[in-house]
């Protein structure tokens, strides 16, 4: 059965329980004056939760970041083809692994579940963020959630992350991306070592995004599996930092 979870700070597994440890302390430097609020919605992979990528945030200490919003939302629970219908939290429905550059597309679910992460977006800019300060990341089918949700947006955002993710979708939808949504900044990482999702997959991402006017930053990580890497993240931290919008 495939569970697809990213290692950032993991150190050990107990049964379905993922356990993390710190290894340094945030830094508590005060929050710059300008610095508006911004908000990062993390999406998980297949079979995992929210609250199990919560630790995620505790390796973004810069400043820049004290005043953001974090939202890590669980999947719904659906049966899922890859492992022979079993049920478990998933985005939308997957019908083979590993994920290759030609792995067939569940482009209904893969919609309902855009609507929703929209529903998340719309809500977090009704309550006053700045939209080019919401940023969107996912590792694995998150990944590929992530990349749907920013290219259908009707709005720019400060930024989309994809971690081992794919394309989930047919190059139809070239035509359903706005202008505004082409001027949301993409950086996708990927491991070369990567059996699930193959590397493969990852590459076929920038040469349709620079097909559809879409800028994107592709980053892959030589020996890395299926898992975030602590350097990914790092990167994922520099590369937000300057894509902040000042509350000035």
């Amino acid at each position: 059965m495939l569970i697809a979870k990213p290692i950032a700070l993991l150190v050990a597994t107990v049964g379905s329980t993922v356990l993390f440890i710190l290894l340094s302390r945030p830094n508590h430097s005060p929050t710059p004056e300008s610095m508006a609020r911004s908000f990062v919605l993390w999406l998980h992979g297949l079979g995992d939760s929210g609250p199990a990528n919560e630790p995620i945030k505790t390796l973004f200490t810069s400043p820049e970041f004290r005043n953001t919003i974090w939202s890590f939302p669980s999947a719904p629970s659906n049966p899922v083809t890859c492992n022979y219908g079993s049920v478990m939290p998933s985005w939308f429905d997957i019908h083979e692994i590993p994920i290759t550059a030609n792995s067939p597309k569940d482009e209904s679910g893969l919609l309902k579940a855009v609507r929703n992460v929209h529903k998340m977006i719309d809500k977090e800019i009704a309550d006053g963020t700045n939209p080019k300060n919401v940023f969107v990341c996912g590792f694995s089918q998150g990944g590929a959630l992530t990349l749907a949700s920013v290219l259908l947006y009707p709005q720019t955002l400060g930024g989309a992350a994809v971690f081992s993710g794919w394309l989930p979708f047919n190059s139809s939808i070239i035509q359903q991306i706005s202008p505004e949504a082409k001027r949301t900044p993409i950086l996708w990482s990927h491991g070369i070592a990567d059996k699930t999702v193959l590397f493969e997959a990852g590459q076929a991402g920038p040469p349709f995004l620079e097909q559809a006017g879409v800028s994107c930053e592709f980053k892959a990580y030589p020996g890395l599996g299926h898992s975030i890497s602590n350097d990914e993240l790092k990167h994922l931290e520099s590369w937000i930092k300057p894509l902040l919008q000042s509350s000035s």
